[in-house]
C-alpha cells in the first residue's frame, strides 16, 4: 500500500501539469488566430484548477494505475469555436499541434530538472522518480494525442492539410472516433504507435540537453 501511495504521489503532478500545459497552449494558440472563446471561459492560464475535470484528471488516472499500471487522463472540455478564425481550415492544425508541442517542452523540462538534480547532488529517489515520470507522462501525452483520429488532435491536423474534399470526407467519421480508437487499442496498433512516437522524441530530447549534460559533466 505505501508502495501504491507512492507511486501515484510520483505520478500526480506530471500529469496535473501534462494536461495543464497542453490545454493553456491551445487555449492560448486559438485566441492568437481569433477565436476568444477558451480564454473567455478562463482557459489561458497555468493555474490547473481552471482545467480540473475530477473524473478525467483525477478518478481515471488512478483507476487505470491500479488496472493496468498506465497513467491517462484528460482535463474538461475545451471549448474552441474555429469558424471564428481567420482560416479555420489552416489554423486548426496550429492549434492542434500546440497542445503536443508544450508536452514535449514540458518533457524536455522535466528531462533538464533530472540532469540538474543530478548535478547538484540530490540523493533523495522521491524528486528523480518526479522527474521521470514527468518525461513518461508528457511524452505518453503528446503522442496519444497525435493519433491521426478525427476529433484528436492528430485528427484536427490531418483534416488541416487534406485537400478540402477529401477534408471534409474523412471529418465525417468524427462521431465514430470513440470507435475507432477502442479498436485501435484492442488491435495494439496504439500500443505499438506510443512506442515509436516515444522512440523518436526520447531521441529528439536527449540530442536537446546533450550539449548541457556535456558541459555539467
Amino acid at each position: 500500500m505505501d508502495e501504491l501511495i507512492r507511486n501515484l504521489a510520483v505520478y500526480a503532478l506530471p500529469v496535473l501539469f501534462a494536461l495543464t500545459m497542453h490545454d493553456a497552449a491551445q487555449a492560448f494558440v486559438a485566441k492568437r488566430f481569433g477565436d476568444n472563446t477558451a480564454h473567455a471561459a478562463g482557459r489561458t492560464t497555468f493555474n490547473p484548477l481552471a482545467h480540473i475535470d475530477p473524473i478525467g484528471t483525477i478518478v481515471i488516472p488512478v483507476v487505470m494505475y491500479l488496472t493496468v499500471h498506465f497513467v491517462f487522463g484528460y482535463a474538461k472540455p475545451l471549448p474552441i469555436n474555429y469558424g471564428q478564425m481567420r482560416n479555420p481550415k489552416r489554423d486548426m492544425a496550429w492549434v492542434a499541434l500546440s497542445g503536443p508541442g508544450a508536452n514535449f517542452l514540458m518533457a524536455l523540462i522535466w528531462l533538464l530538472l533530472s540532469i540538474f538534480l543530478d548535478y547538484f547532488g540530490v540523493q533523495e529517489s522521491f524528486p528523480h522518480l518526479v522527474a521521470e515520470a514527468g518525461v513518461q507522462t508528457n511524452l505518453w501525452l503528446m503522442a496519444f494525442n497525435l493519433l491521426p483520429i478525427p476529433s484528436m488532435d492528430g485528427g484536427r491536423v490531418l483534416f488541416s492539410i487534406l485537400p478540402h474534399k477529401a477534408a471534409f470526407q474523412f471529418a465525417r467519421l468524427e462521431p465514430y472516433g470513440f470507435i475507432i480508437l477502442l479498436a485501435l487499442i484492442f488491435l495494439k496498433v496504439i500500443g505499438y504507435w506510443l512506442f515509436w512516437v516515444g522512440v523518436i522524441a526520447n531521441l529528439l530530447l536527449h540530442l536537446i540537453v546533450y550539449p548541457l549534460n556535456f558541459l555539467l559533466t
